[in-house]
């Protein structure tokens, strides 16, 4: 009787996967977003209060005219904000089972993969300043069924100075698809990092599972981003960390008396918006 193939692969090495985490997406929202060094921790938004009265034109032998820019005097300012978790791993556990990963390596990158999601999130549904949220009041939308061409045309008439990229869940962005199906449109699609997307007018459609779904209505956001663009913002600390964790501190809490020991992980950020018209949502949308 010959040696059965399950007797064989006791002496077998097998090939193992560092671990998956499907939870773990591609989060095109924080890439896209350009990122605003805070050294000190608050970043504060000035804005002009008003227009300048300019006269155009005079005759010789007159005054110049006069002209200024009011300021806001209480400019609104914004404090980083923390997202943070706790790591525990036993002692024994990378002292004796490291091999052929590194256990603490391991379970550090999916706990820094959990916070940068938690940072998407948040950006889109904090409720003080989650873009959801704090969209003016003038700048909202209300779809009256499944997103349509015409309701981000709509939205690029709110946010149609130099508009950056819309963001929706996936199954909004697929209802949007299918409604230009039914109405004979074939959108375009842009490649970026290597990546196909479709697109409306030329804006990027970039997907996020972090825009809610409730009672199966969702939103479409779109943005204007960057300083020069008096758009969308991230802020964050950029000296904190690693050039491959940046903006995130990993630190060693200590080992308890079980053995334990505790790494914290923390991300400082937040975002921000200045001015109104940088931002315009489509609340909902039927997927």
């Amino acid at each position: 009787m010959p040696l059965s193939i399950r007797a064989a692969e006791q002496l077998a090495t097998t090939t193992k996967t560092p671990p998956m985490w499907e939870a773990n997406t591609p989060r095109w929202t924080i890439t896209l977003l350009p990122w605003v060094q805070v050294k000190a921790g608050v970043y504060r938004i000035n804005r002009a209060s008003g227009s300048p009265k300019v006269i155009q034109g005079h005759d010789a032998g007159e005054a110049l005219p006069e002209s200024f820019t009011p300021y806001d005097e209480k400019p609104r300012e914004i404090t980083l904000n923390t997202v943070q978790t706790v790591l525990k791993i036993h002692t024994r556990v990378p002292d004796l089972y490291n091999q052929p990963h590194d256990q603490l390596r391991e379970q550090l990158r999916i706990s820094v993969e959990a916070v940068k999601e938690e940072k998407e999130r948040q950006i889109f549904n904090n409720p003080d300043y989650g873009l959801l949220h704090v969209c003016a009041k003038d700048q909202r939308l209300k779809a009256k069924g499944a997103p349509t061409p015409d309701d981000l045309d709509n939205m690029l008439a709110k946010v149609w100075k130099r508009p950056g990229f819309f963001a929706a869940h996936p199954q909004a962005i697929a209802a949007f698809g299918r409604e230009c199906t039914s109405r004979g449109v074939t959108p375009e699609s842009v490649e970026m990092f290597g990546v196909p997307f479709m697109s409306w007018r030329g804006v990027p459609i970039v997907p996020s599972d972090k825009l809610p779904i409730t009672k199966r209505k969702s939103a479409f956001v779109l943005m204007r981003v960057g300083e020069a663009e008096q758009g969308v913002v991230g802020l964050h600390q950029a000296e904190l960390g690693t050039p491959e964790l940046q903006s995130l501190a990993v630190r060693h809490m200590g080992i308890d008396s079980n053995g334990v020991s505790s790494y914290l992980v923390t991300c400082y950020y937040s975002i921000a918006v200045l001015v109104d018209d940088a931002l315009a949502v489509l609340e909902g949308v039927e997927v």
